[in-house]
């Protein structure tokens, strides 16, 4: 099934609960999807790589204006802001744990021979690949300079 259907199904069953922040969260993904489907050359369709990229970046919008609402004291804005994010990351891949993190960000550190922070490009790329979805770029960014010292 199809990210787009089971946003449906889920949109549905959330109508009927009449579930104000489940319907929120859905709705922005549905209309991301319809969003990256009409682009030019994406012919009607978004792979699941796509797909995921954008739930990627649906949740990191949500933790930006979290973050900035936060520092402006605005308890209900940020509220509804994290009951989106947690909408949308039911449909991402578990996130991995920082001692997680650290752990395959160093095997792949050793796996190129990265020495110095000149070698960072090179293991945020391959790094950035092997855990799509499973990590925030800032996160693995961060391991990756904390390793590379």
């Amino acid at each position: 099934m199809s990210l787009e259907q089971k946003i449906m199904v889920e949109l549905k069953e959330a109508m009927k609960a009449k579930d104000e922040p489940v319907l929120r969260g859905l709705r922005a993904i549905k209309a991301e999807i319809i969003k990256a489907k009409t682009e030019p050359g994406a012919n009607g369709a978004i792979s699941e790589d796509g797909e995921l990229k954008l739930l990627q970046k649906l949740v990191k919008q949500r933790k930006d204006s979290l973050e900035i609402f936060q520092q402006q004291n605005r308890a209900d804005l940020a509220q509804k802001e994290q009951e989106e994010i947690s909408v949308i990351e039911k449909f991402l891949p578990k996130q991995l744990s920082e001692a997680e993190l650290k752990e395959a960000v160093a095997a792949v550190i050793a796996e190129l021979g990265a020495t110095s922070p000149a070698d960072m490009g090179k293991v945020m790329g391959t790094v950035s690949k092997k855990l799509a979805g499973q990590a925030d770029g800032k996160a693995i960014s961060a391991v990756v300079k904390e390793l590379l010292k």
